[in-house]
């Protein structure tokens, strides 16, 4: 390796040291601020409350063993309509992509149904699946499942024409054509609806969890508002702010592992 590579390497380190420092020196204001706000009574601390709040709630719920249950509730929920959500959306989008046809069908139906608020659906979900798990993975792959289904599709249609034109006068099949060129060529987009799925996983499991769940973090804040405990609604806010993070660095990570095997 040349001194030229060496010191762009060590560069680009240097840039993700001071990136990933910075990210979290906002996070420490941001707190410090928030907690020297509710001390002065500048803001409420009821209706607000405090990262010392929140920490004190957070070892109330381990001490009373109710913490890792909600979080490996809403987890669990998570990572299945995910799963779900991604396999079928892949399948789907493939079979639009081979039946061009049904796809001009389909395609106002789909911008429909994306348009359409999940929520509304949710009483409809619940008489049809009952009020449990089953009702919150429904109600989060309806939300994971059209976005999934949109990205890929557009990746598969966004194929280099003249690729395709070479794999026909190859007379390749279809089914050649989609293996060795399609998909392969759309895999940076198929790994980019990863993080869209996975936000929007979240965001039907929640959805559900406020419906039905008599658990999880979604449950905590809806308990939390019906009892006023504030501290309880912001430390919910705040692990969901969390998971999100955690989940999207995850996708991230299998991301650069799959790209560099392309």
């Amino acid at each position: 390796m040349s001194l030229e590579q060496k010191n762009y390497l060590k560069k680009i380190r240097l840039e993700k040291i001071k990136i990933t420092l910075s990210q979290l020196l906002i996070i420490i204001l941001f707190l410090l601020l928030w907690e020297f706000l509710v001390n002065l009574e500048i803001i409420s601390a009821f209706i607000y409350s405090s990262p010392s709040r929140i920490i004190n709630t957070i070892i109330e719920l381990i001490s009373n063993n109710n913490f890792f249950i909600h979080i490996y509730t809403t987890l669990k929920e998570v990572i299945i309509s995910f799963i779900l959500g991604i396999s079928l959306g892949f399948i789907i989008a493939t079979i639009l992509y081979e039946f061009k046809l049904l796809a001009k069908i389909i395609d106002p139906f789909l911008t429909m149904l994306n348009s359409l608020p999940k929520v509304a659906l949710g009483p409809l979900i619940i008489i049809i699946f009952g009020a449990n798990t089953k009702s919150i993975i429904i109600m989060a792959l309806l939300i994971n499942l059209i976005v999934s289904i949109i990205t890929i599709y557009n990746g598969f249609q966004n194929t280099d024409e003249y690729r395709l034109k070479l794999f026909k006068t190859m007379k390749a099949t279809k089914i050649q054509t989609l293996l060795y060129l399609v998909i392969p060529s759309s895999y940076q987009t198929i790994i980019s609806s990863f993080k869209l799925c996975i936000a929007q996983t979240l965001i039907g499991v929640i959805m559900g969890e406020f419906l039905v769940s008599k658990q999880g973090i979604g449950y905590l804040i809806v308990y939390g508002k019906q009892v006023f405990n504030l501290n309880l609604v912001m430390t919910g806010i705040i692990l969901l702010a969390i998971i999100s993070y955690i989940l999207y660095k995850l996708i991230v990570m299998l991301e650069k592992k799959l790209l560099k095997h392309i």
